[in-house]
């Protein structure tokens, strides 16, 4: 269908459900949307059912009335009671923006009678046969944060700030900040793991871009941070091996994915490769340096960011594998020298932290730093 039918602005929807279960990295970049339907339906009740991974961000958001979480850990015997909650949430409207069988059966079981998604184009598992009508189709390589925001156009929803609302309440900010008591300012955050094996930068090359940036080069030196969940120690334990005596601390493990909003808040800058934090990061209006191996940054760069991007050239890039049959070949060109040297140059364009406003022709590549391209210019 592609146009909205102007429904919704003769009669805003009482009780609004978006579903958008699984990547973190998704739920952050859907989060203007959520943002946007506030704004546009301010007495709605909206609800959001997601899976626990990505529970922590939506918890005591203040864009949001309910959280629905399906325990996938628990499946499929957790599947049946959370059905029976969309059932139960009399729903008006369901956002379906997962794409996939299961939202698509989530949403027709919310028996929402308006129930949006993806165009046929951009679905998978036959997803779009479960709404009653569909956004345009969206280019291939547009971000994914745009896509999102397709559907506040497709609704009718006045245009609005590209904004995350990721604010901590005081207690929790207290609690986060008390992970870096006593580290000298400014501070690098160093995110380590991603949730493919094949985007993960090396150990020795993190090192070795930390050692550079916590060189003098005439400016304060980076104090690192190292960033990452449980299954991120080793990685950790053998960044800081390499590090001897340089004064990081490695956080991985212990930190919650609430505490990196108030983390990434008090970082000056951060690199990492393609992963969630990265978005929460720049979500927390902190410059982040991405590095790309499987995955294409002209589909999910952190936005604001995109031209802070950096891959190691090699003609099998993007692949889309989780493993790599050549050993991670694209990230070994990514040069520990140039990250240092565009963290240094994100550092030096970084501007006061406010809003953004989404470009009306969003839809080409972001600029992206090819290794070598940043050597010598620190």
């Amino acid at each position: 269908m592609g146009q909205s039918d102007n429904r919704n602005a003769a009669s805003p929807p009482r009780r609004v459900l978006i579903i958008l279960l699984g990547a973190i990295g998704d739920v952050v970049r859907a989060l203007p949307l959520l943002g946007r339907i506030r704004r546009g339906w301010p007495d709605a009740h909206i609800a959001w059912a997601v899976e626990p991974k990505s529970q922590p961000i939506l918890e005591r958001h203040p864009w949001l009335d309910e959280l629905i979480v399906f325990d996938r850990r628990r499946a499929p015997w957790s599947f049946a009671p959370f059905l029976g909650r969309i059932r139960r949430g009399r729903f008006d409207l369901a956002i379906d923006l997962q794409r996939h069988l299961k939202s698509g059966l989530i949403a027709a079981v919310s028996r929402a009678p308006d129930r949006i998604g993806f165009a046929a184009a951009n679905t998978k598992e036959w997803n779009h046969r479960f709404s009653t009508r569909q956004i345009a189709p969206q280019p291939r390589l547009r971000l994914k944060l745009a896509q999102y925001q397709a559907f506040g156009d497709a609704l009718d929803l006045p245009e609005t700030p590209i904004e995350f609302g990721l604010e901590l309440p005081a207690d929790e900010a207290a609690r986060a900040l008390a992970y870096l008591e006593g580290l000298p300012r400014p501070l690098l955050g160093v995110i380590l793991g991603s949730s493919w094996p094949s985007r993960i930068y090396f150990p020795e090359a993190v090192a070795a871009a930390i050692r550079d940036l916590t060189a003098s080069n005439g400016a304060a030196p980076l104090t690192p941070v190292l960033i990452g969940g449980p299954e991120d120690a080793a990685l950790g334990a053998a960044v800081m091996r390499e590090l001897g005596g340089t004064g990081a601390r490695d956080l991985t493990g212990r930190t919650g994915l609430r505490d990196l909003i108030a983390i990434f808040g008090e970082c000056a800058a951060a690199f990492g490769p393609d992963c969630g934090p990265m978005h929460i990061a720049a979500a927390a209006g902190c410059p982040i340096v991405s590095l790309w191996g499987s995955t294409a940054p002209e589909r999910s760069a952190p936005w604001g960011n995109a031209h802070l991007t950096m891959r190691g050239e090699i003609p099998c890039h993007p692949c889309y594998l989780r493993e790599c049959p050549i050993g991670r070949e694209c990230m070994r060109r990514i040069a520990p020298a140039d990250v240092a040297a565009t963290v240094r140059r994100a550092m030096r364009e970084r501007r006061s932290r406010g809003t953004l406003t989404l470009p009306k022709n969003d839809g080409g590549a972001p600029a992206v730093a090819a290794a070598g391209a940043d050597r010598g210019r620190s």
